[in-house]
């Protein structure tokens, strides 16, 4: 197991997102991770019961990309978009715990204006479209001083951990 934070996916919701992204191509697509933290922080003991999980997507709450000026690079969503998916995800007994978007033709690694418009705490899955084809995906959660992103370890299960 990595060290500090863990982001679990199943195969299924994985596959979702780099669907949304190929779907959306060349624009970047959006939504939220809708899930369970299970409150393991970088350096404690993971706790038994949730299988040394930091957090566990069990649903995804695709958005529209509100950008209109800039699409291709940049994603935006309203205060009425995170509403939405924060009564989504309370609905089903879930939290809102990151978002995800897609890089069309760039890395799976957040960007300077991802940086500026994110907030600490969330887990961010960024999924990499080269071409139209999904590529590589990764997960990352802003630092508390927002000076820069840590990379969070991603495990792509066949199945829910939990």
């Amino acid at each position: 197991m990595p060290d500090g934070p863990v982001l679990w996916i199943s195969n299924h919701l994985a596959d979702k997102i780099r669907a949304h992204g190929v779907e959306t191509y060349p624009h970047e697509c959006c939504g939220a991770l809708l899930g369970k933290d299970h409150g393991f922080a970088a350096g404690a003991e993971p706790k038994v019961e949730n299988h040394g999980i930091s957090r566990e997507v069990l649903g995804l709450f695709p958005l529209v990309n509100r950008r209109d000026d800039s699409p291709r690079n940049r994603f935006s969503v309203t205060a009425d978009d995170v509403r939405e998916a924060e009564k989504a995800a309370s609905a089903q007994g879930f939290d809102v715990i990151g978002w995800y978007h897609s890089h069309p033709d760039h890395p799976a690694r957040p960007s300077d204006y991802d940086r500026d418009h994110a907030w600490p705490w969330y887990s961010y899955i960024i999924v990499s479209v080269q071409q139209r084809v999904a590529q590589d995906m990764t997960s990352w959660r802003l630092n508390d001083d927002r000076e820069a992103f840590s990379a969070e370890g991603i495990e792509v299960r066949h199945r829910a951990a939990v």
